[in-house]
């Protein structure tokens, strides 16, 4: 009787949208059995011995892997390996072990894996889904020291079939980048993770369909069986019947169309058939992200996250590291502008500082707020982009500003690192545009004044929305009630917009609102400059944009502008949208 396999479903978190539909490649990441043993005392400096010398060998693999994935502007990945090495040489991390092996008398194996333990705990505490995500650094490290001191294969190159969906447990930095490094990955898919890990990012940054947080799916799909994967839905279907199959090869096919026509147009202005001229901008963390930008269509970077640099690390960058990630960006860009947001992160999570657990981290001491309490790093950051501003086009912005006054205080910190460059005849380019994110009610409500003293505005809905609807958008009880179409926030858009159309500076949006197609004819009725989103949302919302009048723009803004709910104004706008654009995907 021939053996018959039943459609499997599961629901993850969509992580890099796209469609594919391939055999399943799994990843045989089986986690290594770390022996226990108790050491005779005479064993102890052996066992130390033994430590570091796999700390050096694991150090020496991460650094031939870095050499061998950094190339060019893509050199995000080795940013990552050398995060893993510092973590590597953290003195917290190697102390604690060699105390271990020396006061209980335990291997080496045992006294890394607990030390790992206890460290991944401190970061379940963490509020930022970002940073819960780094545990799985920590696990990936103390797994490369286990293996090396058991004299176990580490970093084994796979021969994977074009096309694959390459399904694991989980997918460690240096296996996610040599993986994408082929061009041969249909899809990924994964039991751990979230939007922040880094089999996410990689995904994003090469476009290619990414399902994470899974749970266990790697335990019920065998290497071979047909996997059809929706990285926009979060879905993964095992074995479907051709009906299914057939519906996502088709959305494959014009996936393919849409990409060969973005391609086509990429350089094609973004222009509604009326004349009004909006620039269509992307968000980076990571450099490599930049080439599938500017295929995309990209006219610059509206927003570029300089968190990455702060991760994984025992100390706070240097201004020297700063330096050299901005002018790498910065010449890769050419003369297209680069709009860089200045540090965004809280107190608990800037490495090197004594870290204190905040009550509620999201409205505690972080991004600017942090930055003018701790002038040493912030300075760091501003002497680095003053002389990386030799390199291209440079704007800078500050974020979460609730008020003039800190506005004012970080133009004056900036300025104090110019007169201290230039007194120092240090290289610097012309002077740039500083602007501020607003993403704070209280930001929102008096952008009129910040907009006599900031050069432009960027609205960070993401945040936005959440303060504005008191809404924690990552709680699953209320996340329903994040809703960027609810009319106060469609009200204090418009009113952010006027308050610069009234100073004569521009405004963009950088949140995600910005790359919902969904969205695009009401964010191009109230007038912003620019959007700022990830490359594969461009040129959706470019084909809208190129597609329409402002004319029938306002019309749709002027009717939703009259409704009361969100979920009225979501019906009548997505009507719209269908009636226009129903063949866009």
């Amino acid at each position: 009787m021939p053996f018959v396999t039943a459609t499997v479903q599961f629901q993850g978190i969509g992580a890099s949208p796209g469609v594919a539909v391939g055999h399943a490649f799994v990843l045989d990441a089986k986690k290594v059995r770390t022996p226990k043993v108790r050491l005779d005392l005479k064993e102890v400096d052996g066992e130390v011995l033994r430590f570091k010398t796999a700390i050096t060998l694991s150090d020496k693999q991460l650094e031939d892997l870095k050499d061998k994935l950094s190339t060019g502007a893509e050199n995000e990945h080795g940013l990552i390996l050398e995060a893993h090495r510092m973590m590597l040489h953290d003195p917290m991390f190697l102390v604690e072990v060699t105390r271990l092996i020396k006061e209980e008398t335990i291997n080496a194996e045992w006294a890394v894996r607990r030390v790992c333990r206890r460290l991944r705990h401190q970061f379940d505490n963490l509020e930022d889904e970002y940073f819960r995500e780094r545990k799985s650094d920590i696990e990936f490290v103390a797994d490369r020291i286990v293996r090396n001191l058991m004299g176990e294969v580490v970093d084994q190159e796979l021969e994977v079939p074009v096309g694959a969906i390459i399904v694991a447990h989980d997918i460690s930095p240096a296996d996610a980048a040599m993986l994408v490094k082929t061009g041969k990955v249909g899809a990924f898919v994964t039991d751990l993770g979230g939007q922040t890990s880094h089999t996410a990012i990689v995904a994003r940054a090469r476009d290619v369909p990414a399902v994470v947080g899974l749970g266990k799916a790697a335990d019920a799909i065998r290497a071979g069986d047909t996997v059809a994967v929706d990285g926009r839905r979060g879905l993964v279907l095992v074995n479907p019947p051709e009906e299914q199959l057939a519906l996502f090869r088709e959305t494959m096919r014009r996936q393919l169309a849409n990409e060969a026509i973005a391609l086509k147009t990429a350089e094609l202005p973004s222009v509604t058939i009326d004349g009004v001229r909006v620039r269509l901008n992307g968000n980076i963390e990571f450099a490599d992200e930049i080439p599938s930008l500017l295929a995309h269509g990209a006219e610059g970077i509206g927003l570029y996250r300089t968190e990455f640099l702060f991760l994984d690390r025992p100390a706070a960058p240097t201004e020297e590291e700063h330096y050299q990630a901005y002018k790498a960006v910065l010449e890769a860009m050419g003369d297209r502008p680069v709009t860089i947001r200045t540090l965004d992160l809280g107190a608990d999570k800037v490495p090197g500082k004594a870290r204190e657990k905040e009550i509620n981290p999201a409205l505690g001491l972080r991004a600017i707020r942090y930055c003018l309490q701790h002038r040493e790093v912030f300075r760091a950051q501003l002497r680095a982009l003053l002389r990386a501003s030799v390199h291209g086009n440079l704007k800078v912005m500050f974020p979460m500003v609730s008020g003039v006054s800190e506005l004012r205080e970080a133009r004056s910190e900036l300025e104090a690192c110019r007169s201290e460059l230039s007194r120092q005849g240090v290289p610097m380019g012309r002077r740039f545009q500083v602007g501020i994110m607003v993403e704070t009610p209280s930001a929102a409500w008096i952008a009129d004044r910040l907009a006599q003293e900031a050069d432009f505005f960027s609205i960070g809905t993401n945040d936005l929305i959440q303060y504005s609807l008191a809404i924690d958008r990552q709680n699953r009880d209320v996340a329903y009630l994040y809703r960027p179409m609810h009319l106060s926030i469609l009200r204090m858009v418009q009113h952010i917009v006027g308050a610069a159309k009234g100073a004569g500076i521009p405004v963009s949006m950088c949140g995600e609102m910005a790359g919902d197609a969904s969205a695009t004819l009401v964010l191009l009725a109230l007038g912003l400059d620019e959007f700022s989103m990830t490359s594969g949302q461009i040129p959706t919302v470019k084909r809208i944009i190129r597609s329409v009048s402002m004319t029938e723009a306002k019309a749709v803004f002027e009717k939703a502008m009259h409704l009361t709910t969100a979920e009225e104004i979501e019906r009548f706008v997505k009507a719209e949208m269908d009636r226009r654009f129903a063949t866009l995907e």
